[in-house]
């Protein structure tokens, strides 16, 4: 099979992985507290880290981690998982999952203006547009359509939505400048990110009352959210031959996760919901559009 079939079949999984995130988040809050999720998903996350580093053979690049390494694997493990998922997953558990997963989709944009006072990056005026129309299918989503209204359901819930795309989009700004093995890195800040957590989950007193259904949807998410579509994505963009064929498959996840929240979690979707997405998915090709002018310019030049 050819290299960049290898990537597609990789990148696709990757996608349906993704998309069933949103459902299984959803589902496993209705038997648990979203810190419990976080913490059960994220023991297993690590277990599942460390035996793909084993396989890949990097178990000697974990063994040789110095002291600097562990630091700032507290620090990014304070940002993903635990700050990042927390806020996520209290966001499932206060909106309707089709809400809280496209507003979290819109992360990149986030990035976008991160770029500008972490990354010194200019912002076009195409980029700008981009962003506001992302934003106005946000503000759709989130008031239902009710947008002159601007009526929210729970503001709360759409705040929490909103921060998880600041931290998300911090941690990866912040990730740029992390020389170490992408896997090895991650395995580290779950790690570390861990007793954390359970600080949390211990002072709430909520290491009781567990019940398998969530436990398996944690350990789901776990696996597959956390763990091996990371590892699967990576493989894909080393095996494409044009990373702008895989990175564009990204805008599949979020429309076939609709059709699982929908199947799984019984939700209606909203026709503001479908509007909004399209002003979102609009806007995140409009700056993928941009970054593909932009190399072709700077090919040129």
């Amino acid at each position: 099979m050819k290299r960049q079939s290898k990537a597609y079949i990789y990148a696709l999984i990757t996608i349906a992985l993704w998309s069933t995130v949103a459902s299984a988040s959803k589902i496993s809050l209705s038997y648990l507290s979203p810190v419990q999720l976080l913490f059960f998903s994220s023991l297993v996350s690590v277990s599942v880290l460390f035996c793909i580093i084993v396989v890949q053979h990097k178990l000697p690049q974990l063994l040789a981690t110095e002291k600097s390494d562990l630091l700032r694997s507290i620090g990014f493990g304070f940002l993903n998982p635990f700050a990042y998922y927390l806020v996520l997953f209290k966001a499932y558990d206060m909106l309707p999952a089709q809400q809280a997963q496209i507003i979290n989709y819109t992360w990149a944009l986030t990035l976008t203006l991160f770029s500008i006072p972490f990354l010194k990056q200019k912002v076009s005026k195409r980029q700008w547009w981009a962003v506001l129309t992302s934003y106005a299918g946000v503000l759709v989503i989130a008031t239902k359509g009710r947008v002159l209204d601007l009526h929210f359901d729970n503001p709360l819930g759409v705040g929490f939505a909103l921060a998880s795309t600041v931290i998300w989009a911090l941690y990866w700004v912040l990730n740029t400048k992390d020389k170490r093995d992408p896997v090895v890195g991650l395995f580290l800040n779950f790690f570390c990110a861990v007793p954390m957590i359970f600080l949390v989950i211990y002072q709430q007193g909520e290491l009781t009352g567990l019940v398998a259904p969530g436990l398996l949807g944690a350990a789901y998410i776990g696996i597959f959210e956390m763990g091996l579509s990371f590892v699967f994505w990576l493989q894909a963009m080393k095996l494409t031959e044009n990373t702008a064929r895989i990175a564009n498959l990204i805008f599949l996840s979020p429309i076939i996760s609709l059709f699982f929240i929908h199947y799984l979690v019984g939700e209606h979707i909203y026709k503001s919901t479908l509007a909004g997405l399209v002003l979102v998915l609009g806007g995140l090709g409009l700056q993928a559009l941009d970054k593909k002018i932009e190399k072709s310019v700077d090919k040129r030049g």
